[in-house]
C-alpha cells in the first residue's frame, strides 16, 4: 500500500513490567488528519490487536485516517479498571504526540470489537471524568474523544462479569456500583459524542439486541447515533473480507460526518 505508512510495536507506556505497544497506520505525506484508536475483542481475557492492522488500520489509513490499533491489559495481566486506564493512556499519548503522528488533536475517535467495543463505548461515556484515567492523572482533557464505534460491542457487561471466569476480573470492587461504573448502557447521558453501532443479527455471544437497546437509549438522550445490522451474521462476521470491507466503509462515512466534517465546516464558516 504505497499511500500508507506503518509503524509497529510503538511503545506508549511501560509500568510494572508491562509494555503497552501499538501499531500506527497513517496516510503518507499528510498531517492534521482525524485519528482513530481501534481496540480488539477477546472477552477481557485476550486482546490480540495484530489482525486489526490488516482488517481496519490499513484500509482506514487509505481513506485518510491515522489508525492506531492497540491492545490493553486483560484479566491475567491486571484486574479492572486497568483496561480502561490503558485506553485513556493511549488517547493521551495520541493527543500529546499528535504533531509527529499527523493527527489533528481535536479530531480523535475510538472504536472496538466486542470487549474492545465495550471499552470504546465506556470511553465515550466517561469523557472528561478523571476517575477513569488512572493513578497520578489529574486531568481528563487529553483523553477526550469526538466519536465512538462499537463492532458487536458488549455494551452491557453486568451479566458477563458475574460469570466464571470473569468474576476475578472485578475483584478489586465487585459491588453493584462498580459494575454500574463500568457499564456503558447504564451511563447514557446527553453529553456522549456521536456513536456508530454495527452488529450481526445471529450473534450468540453478544446479542444484537444489546446494541439495539443502547441505540434506543442514545436516541432518547439526544445523542447522534447510527446503527447497522448485518442479517444472519454471527459474532465473528467481521473476519469475513466482504463484511470487514463494509464495516470499514461504514466507519469511514461515520467519521467523515461526525469527526472530519464539523471541523471543515467550521473553517469554511470562518472564511
Amino acid at each position: 500500500m504505497p499511500n500508507v505508512t506503518v509503524e509497529e510495536n510503538v511503545i506508549v507506556t511501560s509500568a510494572d513490567g508491562y509494555q503497552l505497544r501499538v501499531d500506527v497506520s497513517r496516510p503518507a505525506g499528510t498531517g492534521d488528519t482525524p485519528g482513530l484508536l481501534f481496540l480488539p475483542g477477546g472477552g477481557w481475557v485476550l486482546a490480540n490487536h495484530e489482525p486489526l492492522k490488516e482488517r481496519y488500520g490499513l484500509p482506514l489509513a487509505e481513506r485518510g485516517f491515522v489508525c492506531v490499533t492497540a491492545p490493553y491489559r486483560v484479566m491475567e495481566q491486571a484486574i479492572w479498571p486497568a483496561a480502561i486506564q490503558d485506553v485513556k493512556a493511549i488517547l493521551r499519548w495520541m493527543r500529546t504526540n499528535s504533531a509527529s503522528l499527523g493527527i489533528d488533536p481535536e479530531r480523535i475517535a475510538v472504536a472496538g470489537k466486542s470487549a474492545g467495543g465495550h471499552l470504546a463505548l465506556l470511553t465515550a461515556a466517561t469523557n472528561g471524568r478523571v476517575e477513569y484515567e488512572g493513578p497520578g492523572i489529574n486531568s481528563a482533557d487529553l483523553s477526550r474523544v469526538s466519536a465512538a464505534v462499537g463492532v458487536a460491542p458488549a455494551s452491557d457487561v453486568r451479566d458477563y462479569w458475574r460469570r466464571d471466569p470473569l468474576i476475578p476480573y472485578t475483584a478489586s470492587d465487585p459491588s453493584d456500583s462498580a459494575l454500574t461504573a463500568a457499564n456503558p448502557t447504564e451511563l447514557v447521558h446527553a453529553d456522549w459524542p456521536p456513536v456508530l453501532l454495527l452488529h450481526g443479527t445471529n450473534d450468540d455471544r453478544v446479542p444484537h439486541r444489546m446494541s439495539m437497546r443502547l441505540f434506543d437509549l442514545l436516541e432518547e438522550a439526544g445523542v447522534p447515533a447510527d446503527m447497522r445490522l448485518f442479517a444472519g451474521q454471527d459474532h465473528m462476521f467481521d473476519q469475513i473480507p466482504e463484511f470487514s470491507q463494509a464495516i470499514v466503509e461504514s466507519v469511514a462515512m461515520f467519521l467523515e460526518r461526525y469527526v472530519a466534517a464539523p471541523v471543515a465546516e467550521a473553517v469554511a464558516a470562518d472564511n
